[in-house]
Order: C-alpha cells, then structure tokens, then sequence
C-alpha cells in the first residue's frame, strides 16, 4: 500500500472517531450543567468540557467564556475548531475521498450522506431542545461508519489502517476523559453529586449498564476506574483499544514481511502495561499522573506510526 493510502485511511478513521467521541461528550456536558446550574456552577461543564477535546486554548482565542450557546457552536459548527463535529466530518470526507476505492459503498455512504447533511444545517439545529437529537445523530452516523467498516471491509490492510485510527483515537479520548474528571476518583469522592458525576462519565463512552453487568454492584470511583482503563472486556477501555492497537500494528507488520520499528515497540510496551497492570498501583500514584503520561504515550506512537509508516 502507498504510504499515502495508508494516511488516508489512518485519519478517515480517526477523525470519524472523534466526530462521535465530541457529540458523546456534548451530550453528557449538556446533562451535567443542567444539573451544575441548580449548584450555581453550570460553567464548570462546559469549562471541562473543552479541555477534554483539547480545543480550549482556540476556543479561549475567540470566545469570552464557555457558555453553553458558545462551547456548542465551538464544537459543532465553527470552522476555526479542528476538532470540531462539521470539521471532522469534513476533514474524513476529504480523507475518504482520496482513497475512494479503497472504502466499500456503504462506509462511503455513511460518510458522505452524513456530511451533506450536516452542511446543510444551520446552527439552531444544535441549540436548545434540538441539540439531544441532533447528537444523537451524530453519533449514529458514527457508528453507522464503524459497523459498515466491520462488516463490509476485507480484512486487509486498507482495512487495518482504519481499525488503528479508530483504536487509538477512542484510546486518547477514554485517557482524556477520565483525567479531566479525575478529581471524582479520590477516596473523598462520595458524595451524591460525585455518583451523578461517576455516571455522566460512564454515560460518556456508553459503559453504565457494562458497569452493572461486571461489578454488579453499587457505583465506586475504584471500579469506575479499573473498567474504563483495565477491563479488557469493555471495547473503551485503554487497555482494550491498546490491544487492539498492537494486535493490529503486528498483523500490518506481518503482512509486509515482519518489518518492524519503534511504533511497534512501544504499542506493544502499552499493551503489556495495561494487560499487567493493578488499579490499586495506578491510584496510589495518582490518576492523574497516570492518564497524563497515558495521553503523552499515546499521541508519541501516533507520531511512530506517522514516522513509520507514513513520512518514511
């Protein structure tokens, strides 16, 4: 495969990815500041929000503060977000298109159904009652993307560039996610506002009722924890996008004759981590010195991958 297939596919997949992973967290925001508002501290959703997609050092650039009309627009709709729902969209569709033979009719579909759609919106589609609905949507046609590259996609290496890009954008996202809320995960946190708290973030990657079927048991920040970066059984979780992750540079690698280098070093160094590793030794060292050097390792082997086998 020419290395610029491989980037295609290896961003398609990623900023589709992250399409859903930013309506997952609007959707939880909105849920969270409808309850902070009646504590007066509605802004501190939307504060938190930001800093989870990576996007609040732009937003901060253009808007004052991070109001709900404001984060929405940010995430949604305005071109100057990279990161931003119709950005993403965008930026796949560009992908997709560049190595359109190399995608089945239904992901092309999906993607770019999607994208006409969107771009024909106006920005009261998101706004007030509407927004709900309109995240669902969107995460729909994510995962509508997601299932047809599942089912449709030879498994070949077109195929497992996408499966990487996927992978390791939810890894980053989980990371993110949890470090933004890691406050909630002390031994403090018990209090009936952290337990509404403790289920938005579960809420978040789709994992309340997963919770429920491990632990079978009331909520805790430890358990909470343990699942969404230990739990091999919740595709969400670090440890489960991280084996994927290797598995899937490994299998790439033996499709090209066992070539090898620093990419597949260090995915495998972090799936060995999270596969061995012990909640109770993460917390000791705190949550959040953990999910930061997660976050660092984590765009690192982006960048070896890129090196590797995309820039070589």
């Amino acid at each position: 495969m020419l290395s610029r297939t491989a980037d295609n596919l290896f961003w398609l997949a990623r900023y589709t990815e992250r399409a859903g992973n930013v309506a997952r967290g609007l959707a939880v925001a909105s849920r969270m500041a409808a309850i902070s508002a009646r504590l007066g501290d509605e802004v501190a959703e939307w504060r938190a929000l930001l800093t989870a997609t990576g996007g609040d050092a732009g937003f901060y650039r253009k808007y004052d503060a991070p109001s709900e009309e404001a984060v929405v627009h940010w995430l949604v709709f305005d071109p100057d977000n990279p990161s931003g729902i119709l950005s993403c969209f965008e930026a796949a569709r560009r992908n997709a298109r560049a190595v359109r033979t190399a995608l089945t009719v239904d992901m092309w579909e999906a993607l770019n159904d999607g994208w006409n759609h969107l771009r024909q919106l106006s920005p009261g589609a998101a706004e007030g009652e509407n927004l709900a609905d309109f995240l669902g949507w969107v995460r729909e046609r994510v995962t509508l993307f997601n299932g047809a590259a599942q089912d449709t996609m030879l498994r070949a290496e077109a195929w497992r560039f996408v499966h990487l890009g996927t992978m390791l954008e939810r890894a980053d996202n989980t990371a993110r996610l949890l470090d933004v809320k890691h406050a909630l995960f002390t031994p403090e946190a018990e209090g009936a506002v952290d337990y509404v708290q403790w289920q938005a973030v579960l809420r978040s990657v789709s994992a309340l009722r997963s919770y429920q079927w491990v632990y079978r048991d009331r909520l805790s920040a430890r358990r909470i924890a343990e699942l969404m970066i230990l739990r091999p059984e919740l595709p969400r979780s670090l440890a489960a996008c991280h084996a994927e992750v290797s598995d899937t540079l490994e299998a790439i690698a033996v499709g090209q004759g066992g070539r090898m280098g620093e990419c597949h070093r260090q995915a495998g160094l972090l799936k060995a981590q999270l596969r061995y590793g012990r909640i109770d030794d993460i917390l000791a060292a705190g949550l959040h010195t953990f999910l930061t050097e997660m976050i660092t390792r984590t765009d690192a082997l982006g960048s070896a991958i890129d090196a590797f086998y995309i820039r070589h």
